[in-house]
C-alpha cells in the first residue's frame, strides 16, 4: 500500500498517511499478541494467594487454630481425643472459615479483574489511535470532489488547489478506501484474541466508523465511473 501510494503521488499526504498506517499495522499486530498473553505478576500473585487460603484452611484443620476452633480440632488426627462438642467453639470456627473464604475469594477476584482491567485499558488506548487514523484518512479525502470534473465551475481564491484528473482522483479515493479497510481489519485483531464485551463493542464501532467513511468514498468512486460511461456513450 505505502509503495503504491508514493509511486503513484509521491510526497503527497496521502504517502505520510499511509507510511503512518504501516507502522501502526506493525505495532497492532504485536501489541494484540502482548494483550492476549497472560500478564506473570498477576498469575503469580493469584497462585500465591491459592496457596495462602489452602495452606490456612489447612492449618484450621490440622491444628485446630487454637481454643475456640475445637471442634475443627476434632476432625484432625489428634483431635480423636477430643469428646466434648463446644457450641461456642462450633460457632467461632464456622465465622473463621466465613471470613476466610470471603476475603480469600475477595483477593482472588481483584487479582483476576485486574488483569482483565489492564488488558481492557491497552486495547481501547490502542483502538482509539486506529480510531484518529480513520479520521485523518477522511479529512485527506473530503476536498477530492469529483463535481468539479462533471463541471468546469470557476474557483476563488479560498478554493483548494485541484490539480488531479480524473484517473488520479479515481486512484486517490481508492487508496483511501482500501486504508480505512485496512484499519477495520487491524482492529478486529484485538476482538479475534478475547471475549470482553467492552472490547468487542469497541472493535465493532472502528469497523463500523470505516465501513461508513468508505461507503462516502465510493459514492464519489461511483460519480467518476459515471463520467466514463458517460466519455464512452459519447465516444
Amino acid at each position: 500500500m505505502k509503495a503504491r501510494v508514493g509511486a503513484r503521488f509521491p510526497g503527497s499526504g496521502l504517502e505520510g498517511v499511509a507510511t503512518g498506517l504501516v507502522v501502526e499495522a506493525r505495532r497492532t499486530a504485536d501489541q494484540a499478541e502482548a494483550i492476549a498473553r497472560p500478564f506473570p505478576v498477576t498469575r503469580i500473585f493469584t497462585g500465591l494467594v491459592i496457596l495462602a487460603i489452602a495452606a490456612t484452611a489447612l492449618e484450621l484443620w490440622w491444628l485446630g487454630g487454637g481454643p475456640g476452633l475445637d471442634w475443627l480440632a476434632g476432625m484432625g488426627p489428634r483431635g480423636l481425643q477430643r469428646a466434648a462438642f463446644d457450641p461456642l467453639g462450633l460457632a467461632a470456627g464456622l465465622e473463621a472459615l466465613v471470613n476466610l473464604a470471603i476475603l480469600g475469594s475477595l483477593a482472588l477476584w481483584f487479582l483476576i479483574n485486574s488483569e482483565a482491567r489492564a488488558k481492557r485499558k491497552r486495547t481501547l488506548q490502542a483502538l482509539h489511535g486506529l480510531r484518529s487514523l480513520a479520521h485523518v484518512i477522511d479529512m485527506h479525502q473530503l476536498t477530492k470532489d469529483p463535481t468539479l470534473i462533471l463541471s468546469a465551475g470557476s474557483t476563488t481564491a479560498a478554493s483548494p488547489t485541484r490539480s488531479m484528473d480524473q484517473f488520479q482522483l479515481t486512484r486517490y479515493l481508492d487508496y483511501c478506501a482500501e486504508m480505512l479497510a485496512l484499519i477495520g481489519k487491524l482492529a478486529a485483531l484485538y476482538a479475534a484474541r478475547t471475549q470482553d464485551p467492552q472490547i468487542v463493542a469497541a472493535v465493532n464501532d472502528v469497523e463500523g466508523l470505516c465501513t461508513d467513511l468508505g461507503r462516502k468514498i465510493w459514492q464519489k468512486i461511483t460519480i467518476l465511473s459515471a463520467l466514463d460511461e458517460r466519455a464512452a456513450g459519447k465516444a
